[in-house]
């Protein structure tokens, strides 16, 4: 089946107001830039994004957000991003930070068919025994908190330990960047693309890839397959511009 969409914007017409996505990339790497920019042309609001960070002030999830098309934020790390901090502690912003290991399995549980799992990380923390601060008013007051969550003892090689329950994320949508795709939307990813890209993409319901150079079904072998055609769904290649249009966060120069 060709998955191959002509445009991006195309390939977002029928993502609504209030959806939920998964968004691949770590930091800006691997960030699917330009269906977040047809996101933004398209004004489509009121969304909750699930996504390791929120981008930064003038690129990739910053951009929906300092235009106020985010309700909610799902992520493990924000500390790049000064709107993102505005928005949430003046209270237009629900953020839900996860741990950064449970947030990758709990996409991909999602993408899995798993509703749940156990894990030690956040036992004996706010993470599993509730009170983190989701959303504040305008005068700065917490107004909504994380829940409790259910906490359960199994053995281990090293005894018993507590085990925290986690629940899977599945999104209407998931929208990552490959590095290469073929026209039945099987995927590779380079480098630190690869760290959640795959699993936002596991996770959505529909899921569309950008890719930087387009192949034919059979030139990707498939032992170099990091992301199956079966959880894509539509394939929009990108011009060797868009392709080479990548940002850093942080320029070291000696």
């Amino acid at each position: 089946m060709d998955k191959v969409i002509s445009s991006a914007a195309e390939a977002v017409a029928d993502i609504p107001n209030g959806a939920t996505l998964t968004v691949g990339g770590f930091g800006l790497c691997g960030i699917p830039s330009v269906l977040i920019n047809a996101l933004l042309e398209a004004g489509v609001t009121d969304l909750e994004v699930v996504s390791n960070n929120a981008g930064v002030d003038d690129w990739g999830l910053g951009l929906l957000l300092g235009a106020g098309r985010l309700r909610r934020v799902v992520a493990s790390y924000v500390g790049e991003n000064k709107e993102f901090a505005r928005q949430y502690l003046s209270g237009d912003l629900e953020v839900e930070l996860t741990p950064q290991g449970t947030l990758a399995e709990r996409m991909r549980a999602g993408g899995s068919g798993i509703a749940a799992f156990y894990t030690r990380t956040g036992v004996g923390t706010q993470v599993a025994q509730g009170g983190l601060p989701w959303k504040y008013d305008d005068a700065g007051n917490v107004i909504k908190t994380s829940p409790e969550k259910p906490v359960m003892t199994f053995e281990t090689p090293d005894g018993e330990k507590e085990f925290v329950l986690e629940e899977a994320i599945v999104a209407d949508f998931g929208i990552v960047r490959a590095w290469k795709g073929d026209r039945h939307g099987n995927l590779v990813f380079k480098d630190s693309a690869r760290n959640f890209n795959p699993l936002a993409a596991m996770a959505g319901q529909v899921t569309i890839a950008e890719v930087e150079e387009l192949v034919e079904p059979g030139e990707i072998p498939p032992n170099d397959v990091h992301l199956p055609g079966v959880y894509v769904h539509r394939v929009v290649p990108l011009t060797p511009e868009q392709a080479a249009d990548k940002r850093i966060e942080k320029r070291t120069v000696r």
